[in-house]
């Protein structure tokens, strides 16, 4: 992965003047070049505000931010190799797709590759012939994820991309990300859709009211995931032996059945095991939910 930074966040903090609460406090983070970070929060989260402040939409009341290591603010060139799209993604209704994109790529430092754009309207399947306001929500935001990504900018912010997609069009967005991604493209994006972010990142950023309240790659996090074992012995269960056990959190015996569930690796549990007589095993998947649930909880200390 290339090392250096596609967006560098720092100290990064909003008060909207109305509101005594802050709507994003001393947030800092930063994303690699051929790096996919999601930014994973509930609605109201500061998910948005961010992406804006790094839009140059809004000012910060604090605090400093960086694409492609240059200030944002000093320069609007900065933009020219940047796609976006917006959360709530608009166009021109009286444009066609086409108008739409051949006005859009002007904003770009790179030429614009119209056997590209057609490859992606055909990948999406979208008419691109069609006036913007006949479309529906899910063939618009298709425009959006079009116009955002046509011109191979080294730096993609999405706010909730996927918003409006058939679960058919979501599967081609994600190979699109990983296209791009290959290509050395640092990619941010805002979601609330945890098994999106399990699927294609390589980071996640967990923000609740304003506040980064943890921050790892998916690896770590699903290593610290809970799981859940269903072992069925031959002979009378070895429940001490088992409590033992580093990362077992809890312990349930129905007849010679024992359901346990397990943080952490599963070598300990199997080294045990083997030591008795098992008729069977069942795992359940790993519960991650329930950890982006423990750090989305109001007073989580994580």
């Amino acid at each position: 992965m290339d090392t250096r930074t596609a967006v560098r966040v720092v100290s990064l903090s909003k008060k909207y003047n109305k509101s005594d609460k802050m709507a994003l406090s001393n947030l800092n983070l930063s994303i690699n070049k051929g790096e996919i970070y999601g930014f994973l929060g509930p609605n109201g989260a500061g998910k948005s505000t961010t992406i804006r402040l790094l839009m140059n939409f809004l000012q910060p009341t604090k605090g400093e931010m960086y694409i492609d290591d240059r200030l944002v603010g000093s320069n609007s060139n900065i933009y020219k190799n940047v796609g976006y799209l917006s959360g709530d993604f608009v166009a021109y209704p009286k444009l066609t797709g086409k108008q739409f994109l051949d006005y859009m790529s002007a904003y770009s430092l790179k030429e614009n590759d119209q056997k590209y754009i057609s490859s992606l309207a055909k990948r999406m399947d979208i008419d691109l012939s069609k006036k913007i306001g006949s479309l529906s929500k899910g063939n618009r935001q298709k425009i959006g994820i079009i116009q955002a990504m046509m011109n191979k900018p080294d730096v993609l912010i999405l706010d909730e991309p996927t918003s409006g997609l058939d679960p058919l069009k979501q599967e081609v967005f994600y190979e699109l990300i990983a296209e791009a991604k290959k290509s050395g493209a640092g990619i941010f994006f805002s979601s609330h859709n945890l098994a999106e972010v399990q699927k294609i990142c390589d980071r996640v950023g967990i923000i609740r009211e304003g506040v980064l309240v943890h921050e790892s790659t998916l690896s770590d996090l699903e290593l610290g995931a809970t799981q859940t074992f269903e072992i069925t012995f031959i002979n009378k269960p070895p429940l001490a032996q088992l409590k033992k056990i580093k990362g077992v959190s809890h312990l349930e015996l129905k007849d010679k059945d024992v359901i346990l569930h397990l943080n952490g690796e599963v070598t300990p549990l199997i080294s045990e095991l083997a030591k008795y007589r098992v008729l069977k095993i069942n795992s359940r998947e790993l519960d991650l939910e329930n950890e982006f649930m423990r750090f989305y909880e109001k007073g989580s200390n994580k």
